[in-house]
């Protein structure tokens, strides 16, 4: 039974008005979440963390405790009404120390949806008293029936500071998306993590295929407003515009007097994992042959160039920069698709989406970021790419931009670039010692046109602290590839990164990727 006067939610057997309760009129739009934000970017950065009851803290509700808690199914919102999508909570506590507060909104009004216990199967804890109606959720993750009709899966989650992750069609989760990142790879400072504190969530229509969210994010450095159209597909994409406002020094110093100036703003942050792969020179003891939800960063760059950089799981974190102006897109990949490759029926590496960044309009100038930390398992996220404007917005005026997010698998992200860089493979050479071999190799349609006798050339460089000692460019007639073989010689006792490129051009055309990579002592 269901009766309206905002929603009344059936529960226990007992009508509980979840939502409804402080139900406003108002239209929700982006201006109405970037007003909330300003607002916010006034005052000092205050941490939700202190709401959070105590019988929550890591503490008192530790993994094995946190586990035995599990969202009711059937007490979806939207569940009732038998609506396309449906929502589910994720229960505040353990790591998820920051309670999120959520809202329902319609074309004319909005209502908060308060923490509702009985939402919850706690097993065997006897905890469920001591949380307070007022506490919010840690997240949420969105259903809707993807893969098959009728039937509801899991479309993507947002849990955790400003992290989420989506998927298309027949996908599993991979890597995360963030809303902002701050200061992200820098030695000389801690990491600022942004968090998504508010939540509006649109309700969707009986034939609704897309879904509209709201949300403001906070951090010491800023507030924001954030706009997700999320529509699903064989690529399900999210298009994001964004509001943000940068706190002034003083309420900076309100909240940390040592917090430095900002070095980096990353916009449209991805995060993913790269233990090992193919072309790795750290060897691990593992019956896998690969292990990574991502292998490579595409970029195509403002000026039409095609970049390619190889991931890999540096000895010590390494940091690199490429002037991206007017970039046209961006992301982190995962080319191979072969289950061969990774031989894991449990961690289905083969089946994870490529995340692609499409901006909205032109970003200006600014620099691509790739960050890759140092991991020794599968469980780090240890990548982390996104773009940093040049110019630095001025305190509390509104800094605009947006993009598009494609969560898509491996035919689609084909698409993005036909002739590239297919595979990277280091090791030492014989000829010059203390030299590393780099084995690369190129394929496409363009490639394919080059005739046998007539390579292509191959325009190599090699920062400051190495040097190229020899290079080869021939067929190879197994893979129907062109292969290039790089000689570089490091300096004696170099211990910094040197980036190396490679391009193949036919006459004066560079034909597909450029290749470029990061290397350091192993």
């Amino acid at each position: 039974m269901l009766r309206r006067f905002g929603l009344l939610v059936l529960i226990g057997g007992l009508l509980t008005a979840a939502i409804g309760y402080g139900a406003e009129s108002a239209e929700v739009n982006l201006d109405y979440v970037a007003q909330r934000a300003l607002e916010r970017a006034r005052t000092p950065f205050r941490s939700p963390r202190a709401d959070l009851p105590k019988i929550l803290n890591q503490d008192n509700l530790d993994y094995d405790k946190y586990r035995e808690i599990r969202f009711r199914r059937d007490r979806a919102l939207w569940a009732p009404e038998k609506l396309p999508f449906r929502i589910e909570f994720f229960h505040p506590g353990y790591l998820y120390q920051e309670p999120v507060h959520v809202n329902e909104f319609t074309p004319m009004h909005t209502q908060p949806i308060r923490f509702v216990q009985d939402f919850f199967d706690y097993g065997k804890l006897n905890i469920a008293s001591q949380i307070p109606t007022k506490t919010g959720y840690a997240g949420f993750r969105v259903l809707y029936p993807l893969n098959q009709p009728g039937q509801l899966d899991e479309l993507g989650a947002f849990l955790g500071a400003s992290y989420f992750r989506l998927l298309g069609k027949n996908l599993r989760y991979g890597e995360s998306a963030r809303g902002l990142a701050l200061d992200s790879g820098e030695g000389d400072r801690g990491e600022e993590f942004p968090i998504f504190t508010d939540w509006w969530l649109g309700k969707p229509g009986s034939g609704d295929d897309s879904l509209r969210l709201y949300a403001i994010l906070d951090s010491v450095s800023c507030a924001g407003a954030y706009e997700f159209f999320i529509k699903p597909g064989e690529t399900t994409t999210a298009s994001i515009r964004v509001v943000l406002y940068f706190r002034e020094t003083n309420a900076i110093a309100a909240v940390d007097k040592t917090r430095k100036p900002l070095k980096t703003i990353g916009l449209a942050p991805l995060t993913s994992m790269f233990w090992f792969g193919k072309d790795t020179e750290r060897k691990f003891d593992d019956y896998r042959l690969e292990v990574h939800d991502s292998d490579g960063l595409l970029a195509h760059m403002g000026n039409g160039e095609v970049l390619w950089r190889p991931l890999d799981n540096p000895p010590a974190t390494r940091h690199q920069v490429f002037h991206a102006p007017n970039i046209k897109g961006f992301g982190l990949l995962q080319r191979e698709r072969n289950f061969a490759a990774y031989q894991d029926m449990f961690n289905l590496y083969h089946q994870v989406p490529s995340v692609w960044v499409e901006p909205q309009g032109n970003w200006g100038d600014g620099d691509l970021h790739l960050v890759e930390l140092s991991t020794g398992y599968e469980g780090l996220d240890n990548i982390v790419a996104f773009w940093d404007p040049k110019e630095r917005p001025a305190p509390l005026q509104p800094f605009r931009f947006g993009y598009t997010l494609h969560w898509e698998g491996g035919a689609a992200d084909v698409k993005r670039s036909e002739n590239r860089v297919v595979s990277t493979r280091i090791g030492p050479d014989t000829q010059f010692p203390g030299a590393r071999q780099f084995v690369l190799d190129f394929d496409g349609p363009g490639f394919d046109k080059i005739p046998a006798d007539q390579p292509p050339a191959a325009i190599a460089h090699c920062s400051d602290g190495g040097r190229i000692v020899d290079q080869l460019v021939l067929r190879n007639p197994y893979l129907g590839s062109w292969r290039v073989i790089l000689k570089m010689l490091p300096d004696p006792g170099r211990h910094a990164a040197i980036d190396l490129r490679c391009s193949l051009l036919q006459g004066t055309n560079v034909v597909g990727e450029t290749w470029t990579y990061q290397w350091s002592q192993p």
